[in-house]
């Protein structure tokens, strides 16, 4: 899989999750809104891709995940936003089920391999 790809489908993880969390509390600011919830996970986003270089493998959305999830935390709690219990929470479940989903869903539809190891045979 195109590593641009990657990087879009996992970006688009993370703005659904800001979209949907501002529609849930009923925020409004558009696209604004959406960038100031979106932007301290969009960093986490690419520190992570620097790591995996691309790889689409369900454990390099494992490194994704926890990388987005602890800097995106870090960075709101820097700036001053909320990192209730609560938020934390439903961003670690919906960031997991986004990030490494899509990951196990492609692999038998895209033939994705499970591992770096599995993709050099």
């Amino acid at each position: 899989m195109h590593r641009l790809l990657v990087v879009v489908l996992d970006a688009v993880v993370v703005l659904v999750f800001a979209v949907l969390g501002r529609r849930s509390h009923e925020e409004g600011g558009g696209l604004t809104g959406i960038g100031d919830t979106a932007w301290p996970f969009l960093i986490g986003l690419l520190l992570a891709h620097l790591a995996i270089r691309g790889s689409a493998t369900w454990r390099a959305g494992l490194l994704v995940w926890v990388c987005t999830l602890v800097v995106g935390m870090v960075l709101r709690q820097l700036s001053g936003d909320g990192t209730a219990f609560s938020f934390v929470l439903v961003a670690t479940g919906f960031l997991g089920v986004g990030l490494v989903g899509w990951r196990l869903l492609a692999r038998p539809l895209c033939g994705l391999a499970t591992s770096d190891t599995d993709r050099r045979r």
